[in-house]
């Protein structure tokens, strides 16, 4: 699997031929496009197209290609948002989009386990502060957690909450189920594209 990082809450996500875009800000060919904040067919990013497969904006659970989606209502400030729950290639990947309220329902909390890698904002104000993100990712015991939403302080901060003063950020991320093994909240940054 090959995770990029295209800014603010925007990733791709590769698996052989199949292809996920995760909050796309441009036109995007891919298998799977998933959009974390609610939009109507009359306000959908720029981004939805012919290209951009089957596109999921909101809760509900889906199968598409041999990957299986679960989407949870969830806070977010002044946006309707997403949490995704993504397995495939024997992997689980949660997305929590612009979560601004680290209060999960105990419905979400009991379908959001055995984590292999988290996507958390990190960057206060409109999404969650960096102790308050730092706090509900080391809750949820993933693997890997993947920082997104952030700027310069507030990313410091979350490796500060995490115990590091520093990391040094990849191209991309290329992960197989067998190398998480063992990891418990290794935090992995990642260039924007």
């Amino acid at each position: 699997m090959i995770i990029s990082y295209q800014g603010v809450d925007s990733f791709k996500i590769s698996q052989g031929d199949l292809t996920l875009a995760v909050n796309p800000k441009s036109k995007v060919s891919a298998d799977i496009t998933l959009f974390s904040t609610a939009h109507s067919p009359e306000t959908a990013p720029r981004a939805v197209s012919e290209k951009a497969g089957f596109v999921i904006t909101g809760p509900g659970e889906y199968e598409i290609k041999d990957v299986f989606i679960k989407g949870f209502l969830s806070q977010a400030k002044d946006k309707v948002n997403t949490i995704y729950l993504i397995s495939f290639e024997g992997m689980k990947l949660c997305f929590l989009g612009a979560l601004s309220n680290a209060e999960l329902s105990t419905k979400t909390l009991e379908a959001l386990e055995d984590i292999d890698i988290l996507f958390v904002p990190t960057g206060g104000d409109t999404v969650l502060d960096p102790a308050a993100a730092y706090k509900l990712a080391v809750s949820l015991e993933p693997s890997v957690i993947i920082p997104m939403h952030y700027n310069k302080a507030a990313l410091d901060q979350f490796l500060k909450e995490g115990g590091e003063k520093s990391a040094e950020a990849l191209e991309k991320f290329v992960v197989k189920k067998k190398d998480l093994e063992g990891k418990e909240g290794e935090i992995i940054l990642l260039k924007e594209e």
